[in-house]
């Protein structure tokens, strides 16, 4: 789906990746679940693009949901994978995530979030075995010059990647606009999350960016602003 020039999201609502183009190359913003990969290939060739074109793959953390297909990408076409160092173990398999609270559900939604997970290949996660890691403020030599802004609260070492050139960011699961337990719409904290305080605290970093796209891992893409997404964010925390 081609959200703005340079700007598209593969996936939908219930899982998503996004690609930002510059001259002819591609950067990736998590891969979803593994059975995106079609997705992947269908919205390359409506750009007349292939994946030779991909100079990098940035997870935004490391949950199976945003992993899905960056082993197969980095050992089939060498595209190399780059994770906050904090996350490198959880995207290598080598720690699980601890349980956290999913907070309130509905079975619809749920339903509907493992039906197409299981789909898509959720459940056979390949897990990555070569990682490129970053920090906090760095800005990666790839199309579109992604800065790394280090938001952890879900996951340790999550990540929101601000690329000005598409006047967006990218946040994972630092927020959501499409709760996948509650069907809620809008801009919410995200379930699973394993430190909701400093999660609400990191998005702080986020919310003086000026973007106009906000785009999670999980809900419709948000073009109503940076600022007023972290406003809403923060009042659904008080709400809930």
């Amino acid at each position: 789906m081609k959200l703005a020039p340079s700007l598209h999201r593969i996936g939908n609502d219930i899982v998503a990746a996004y690609l930002v183009e510059e001259d002819g190359q591609l950067t990736l913003i998590d891969a979803g679940v593994s059975g995106i990969w079609t997705d992947l290939q269908a919205e390359l060739k409506a750009m007349d693009r292939s994946v030779s074109d991909i100079r990098g793959l940035i997870l935004t953390h490391g949950d199976t949901d945003h992993v899905g297909f960056a082993e197969r990408l980095r050992r089939d076409q060498g595209v190399p994978v780059f994770v906050h160092e904090a996350d490198a173990s959880r995207a290598r398999g080598e720690v699980r995530k601890p349980n956290s609270s999913g907070g309130p559900m509905k079975i619809g939604p749920l339903l509907r979030f493992l039906w197409y997970a299981g789909r898509k290949g959720g459940l056979s996660t390949k897990w990555v075995t070569e990682l490129q890691t970053v920090t906090d403020g760095a800005t990666l030599e790839l199309p579109g010059s992604p800065r790394i802004i280090h938001v952890p609260g879900h996951t340790p070492g999550s990540i929101a990647v601000h690329v000005p050139a598409v006047d967006a960011v990218f946040v994972g699961d630092a927020l959501t606009t499409g709760h996948v337990l509650t069907g809620a719409t809008g801009p919410q904290p995200a379930p699973f999350t394993l430190d909701p305080k400093q999660a609400l605290e990191s998005l702080g970093k986020i919310e003086g960016l000026g973007a106009t796209w906000v785009l999670p891992g999980h809900g419709a893409p948000w073009n109503g602003g940076v600022a007023d997404a972290v406003r809403l964010v923060r009042t659904a925390s008080t709400v809930g």
